[in-house]
C-alpha cells in the first residue's frame, strides 16, 4: 500500500463521524476496505449497530489493534503543511491505516500471520475491547495502537473514575439558616482533596486527579439541596489505596459512587526502539487474550482530543516501517 493510498484512506475514515456511540459507518468502511484486500472479516456486534471488526488471512501469530471511536466534536479532514488534520487523525484512524499497510507489506513478503482488530468505545469505557476476547484465536502478540510518537510504551497509567454526591436542604436564600448548601459541602471536599498525598511509582510518577464535571443546585435564589462532582484519577498503582485515601478525605460529607476503572499496565519492549512512559490509558487491559501486549503508534497525545488534532504524513510512513520491523522482530 503506497503512501498516497494511506493518505486517502486516512482522510476517508476521518471524514466519517465516529464519535463514541456512533461508530457504525466507520466500522462498515473498515470492514469493506479489509474485504476488498482479501481478508476474512468478522463483524462482532457490540451494541446498537456498533461492531468490532476482526480480519485475518490465516491463523495470526500477531494482531495489530486500535480503536475507531473518537471524542467529540467531530470535524472533517484537511491536508496542509505535510499533515492530515481532523478528528481521529492521530487518535486513532491514521494508526488503523498504518497498521493495515504494515500487515499488507508483511503479506507481500509471503507471511500471512498478521491479524487486524479494530474496536469501538475506547474513549468511554472500552466496551468494544471488553467483548473482543470472544474473537481471540491464540495469537502470541498484540500490538495496540495509540499516539506515542512511534515509540514503544514502557507503561501506561490506569484510570479510576468516581462521582462525589453531596446532600443538603433547600431553603429560600433570604433565610439561608433554614437550609444546608450541598454545593458548599462539595467545595469543602474539593479543598480537602488538594492536601491528600496520592500513591506514587518510580516509573510512572505520582497519581493525580481532575474534577472534570461539577453540577448542582436548582436556582440562584434557592439554597442548593444536592450537588455532584465527577473525579478522574490517573493512577500508577493498585486502586485500593486510591479508594482508601479518597474515602478518608471525603469522610461523611459526600457519597462516593464508583464509575469506571482501568489498571496501570506494564508493556513489552524490544531492542532498537525508542521507549517512553505515557500518562494515558488504553484498551490493553481488556485485550489480555490476544497475547503479550505492546503499544506504539504515530502522532502525539499532545494534539489528540484538541481542535488542532493532526498526524504528520511522514510519521504515518515511519509508523508502517516501525510496525513491520516490530512484527519481524517478534515473529521471525
Amino acid at each position: 500500500m503506497d503512501l498516497q493510498t494511506q493518505i486517502r484512506l486516512t482522510r476517508e475514515l476521518v471524514d466519517i463521524d465516529s464519535t463514541t456511540g456512533y461508530e457504525g459507518a466507520a466500522c462498515a468502511a473498515i470492514a469493506r476496505i479489509l474485504r476488498d484486500l482479501g481478508y476474512t472479516v468478522v463483524e462482532q456486534a457490540v451494541s446498537d449497530g456498533r461492531v468490532n471488526v476482526y480480519a485475518s488471512i490465516d491463523q495470526p501469530a500477531l494482531v495489530f489493534s486500535t480503536h475507531i471511536d473518537c471524542v467529540p466534536p467531530f470535524f472533517p479532514s484537511r491536508e496542509a503543511d505535510g499533515r492530515i488534520y481532523g478528528r481521529g487523525a492521530c487518535d486513532a484512524k491514521g494508526i488503523a491505516v498504518a497498521q493495515i499497510a504494515a500487515a499488507e507489506a508483511r503479506r507481500a513478503s509471503g507471511a500471512t500471520d498478521i491479524g487486524l482488530l479494530f474496536v469501538v468505545g475506547e474513549e468511554r469505557g472500552s466496551d468494544g475491547a471488553r467483548v473482543a476476547g470472544a474473537l481471540a484465536t491464540g495469537s502470541r502478540f498484540l500490538v495496540n495502537g495509540e499516539p506515542t510518537d512511534n515509540r514503544l510504551a514502557l507503561a501506561t497509567r490506569g484510570v479510576y473514575r468516581a462521582r462525589l454526591h453531596t446532600s443538603g436542604r433547600a431553603a429560600h436564600t433570604s433565610q439561608p439558616e433554614l437550609g444546608e448548601s450541598a454545593i458548599e459541602k462539595l467545595i469543602d471536599v474539593a479543598v480537602t482533596l488538594r492536601d491528600v498525598t496520592w500513591p506514587a511509582d518510580p516509573d510512572l510518577g505520582t497519581t493525580y486527579y481532575t474534577l472534570g464535571v461539577v453540577s448542582g443546585g436548582v436556582a440562584p435564589n434557592v439554597v442548593p439541596p444536592s450537588a455532584m462532582a465527577e473525579i478522574l484519577f490517573r493512577t500508577v498503582s493498585d486502586h485500593d489505596e486510591v479508594r482508601r485515601r479518597l474515602s478518608a478525605a471525603v469522610g461523611t460529607i459526600a457519597r462516593i459512587e464508583e464509575v469506571h476503572e482501568v489498571p496501570p499496565v506494564r508493556l513489552g519492549t524490544v531492542p532498537g526502539f525508542d521507549t517512553a512512559v505515557f500518562n494515558f490509558t488504553t484498551d490493553v487491559p481488556f485485550l489480555a487474550g490476544w497475547g503479550t501486549p505492546f503499544l506504539m503508534g504515530p502522532g502525539s497525545i499532545t494534539v489528540a482530543h484538541t481542535a488542532d488534532e493532526h498526524v504528520e504524513i511522514s510519521e504515518l510512513a515511519r509508523a508502517v516501517d516501525r510496525y513491520i520491523t516490530l512484527a519481524r522482530t517478534l515473529l521471525d
